[in-house]
């Protein structure tokens, strides 16, 4: 392909991911008071006196507090984009795929289905983390003020920091695959990454805190941990490939 034909390629895959935020949007903005609910659920876990029943949210003594009249509406706004652009991630995993796929050998492109598949269900299995994280750590910062303080949060803000939490937890979970996608490529050795395991550890823990919004211990070690499990496990699966190689090359 010429540098145009890249080009037009490229446009053309991010117009289809824009279309498909846009209708997760839409989605989201028709389903924003079931959304709300669910995402004041671990805020309502978080204090000792709220109800904790998700389908009585409102009125449990956990609501928002919106400090201006067009609150409500960039709240709405805000859960609606950041909605849309969560259920798109299937799409845009695979316009990423196919607008890299014609690059690839016949070798790597078998990769494609288990790169899909394990990068959707990787990200998901972040933000459920990240939603179960939550409540723990809004307990935990609340502690930390001492019982002078009255949790009574703003929506932007509120909701600001659940959003990045799961943002954060959700990209975290694609680590593994990177790391994977990486080695399929030759990009990064093997060798390099069995050898970088102190300087990972550090590099992790650093990416986490400089990611997730909290910052506070319990957050920093759900994710960190998973991350370094999830580092074993690229390196345990350059290690095998390098073996399947080494064998098919021997007879040769």
């Amino acid at each position: 392909m010429t540098l145009m034909e890249h080009l037009t390629e490229l446009r053309r895959r991010i117009v289809i991911s824009l279309i498909a935020i846009a209708v997760g949007a839409v989605a989201c903005w028709i389903a924003y008071p079931w959304i709300l609910d669910f995402l004041l659920e671990p805020y309502c876990r978080s204090l000792p006196e709220a109800d904790r029943s998700a389908t009585e949210v409102f009125g449990s003594g956990c609501q928002l507090y919106a400090r201006n009249p067009f609150e409500p509406f960039s709240v709405r706004i805000s859960v609606a984009g950041y909605g849309g652009f969560i259920a798109a991630i299937p799409v845009l995993l695979w316009q990423t795929w196919r607008f890299v796929a014609p690059g690839l050998f016949s070798h790597e492109k078998r990769f494609a289905v288990a790169f899909m598949v394990s990068g959707v269900a990787l990200f998901f299995a972040g933000t459920g983390l990240a939603y179960w994280t939550i409540p723990r750590a809004l307990e935990f910062l609340s502690e930390l003020g001492g019982e002078d303080l009255v949790e009574w949060y703003a929506p932007n803000e509120y909701l600001g920091f659940v959003i990045k939490m799961i943002l954060a937890f959700g990209i975290g979970f694609e680590f593994p695959i990177i790391l994977i996608f990486l080695q399929v490529l030759d990009i990064v050795d093997n060798q390099t990454l069995r050898r970088g395991r102190r300087y990972a550890v550090v590099g992790i823990v650093v990416l986490v805190a400089i990611i997730t919004p909290s910052g506070d211990p319990f957050t920093l070690g759900v994710l960190s941990v998973p991350m370094y499990i999830f580092y074993e496990i690229a390196i345990l699966f350059g290690r095998l490939r390098n073996r399947r190689a080494a064998k098919r090359a021997a007879p040769q």
